[in-house]
């Protein structure tokens, strides 16, 4: 009879016990994990914060303000006037020297490049004054006077001037101020701004003062 073969049982599996390092190691591993998600959530959270803080300083403290142009007074200078008459003497010289102020609202100065500031009677250019650039600080108010030197033989000439002189005394005129420049937040917000002054307003040659005056500015961002 040929030999039956003997069937072993399977050994049991060896279980080795953890030994203390690896409970350690383990640990470690999974504590410094924790600590990680817990540092990147920190940290994504504070980038969070961060963005909206500035996109709310952006549409808040950071907006680019319109800057605000007034025309505060204007002066007669210079005018020679025919004797018992209201009409300017022939060859005579007369100039208007105006007080102009640039406000500027924002958190960065505004840097502005030459005025231009233009006198019209009846829709004739009668004279015209450039001023020198300049910057309004933060926050603060600029002021300049700017002087006009009128064009006599324009204004003489004009055929409404002895109507309007004979009917009320005043004369009548209308000045244009641009001024452009720019404001720039940081480096990194820029904005090129110009203000736009149109004045209308009322001279009295006899007194060579300003009777009334009305202005309405414009601003384009």
């Amino acid at each position: 009879m040929a030999d039956k073969e003997q069937v072993r049982p399977l050994a049991p599996a060896s279980i080795r016990p953890r030994s203390d390092d690896e409970e350690t190691a383990l640990y470690l591993k999974k504590a410094h994990r924790t600590k990680c998600i817990k540092c990147c959530g920190c940290i994504a959270a504070l980038f969070v914060i961060l963005v909206i803080v500035l996109i709310i300083l952006i549409f808040t403290v950071f907006k680019v303000k319109d800057p605000i142009i007034k025309m505060n007074s204007v002066k007669v200078n210079k005018l020679d006037l025919i004797t018992g008459t209201m009409t300017p003497r022939p060859g005579s010289n007369m100039s208007l020297t105006a007080d102009v102020s640039v406000k500027n609202p924002n958190v960065a100065s505004f840097k502005y490049s030459n005025t231009t500031t233009a006198l019209y009677y009846r829709g004739t250019e009668i004279g015209e004054a450039r001023g020198p650039p300049g910057q309004a600080k933060a926050r603060r108010t600029m002021r300049m006077n700017v002087t006009v030197d009128i064009i006599m033989d324009r204004l003489t000439s004009n055929p409404n001037l002895q109507s309007d002189l004979n009917s009320s005394g005043l004369l009548s005129m209308k000045s244009f101020t641009r001024v452009g420049g720019r404001v720039k937040i940081l480096k990194i917000i820029k904005k090129h701004v110009i203000v736009k002054m149109n004045c209308t307003m009322f001279i009295n040659l006899t007194s060579q003062g300003i009777q009334e005056m009305n202005c309405k500015r414009k601003v384009k961002l």
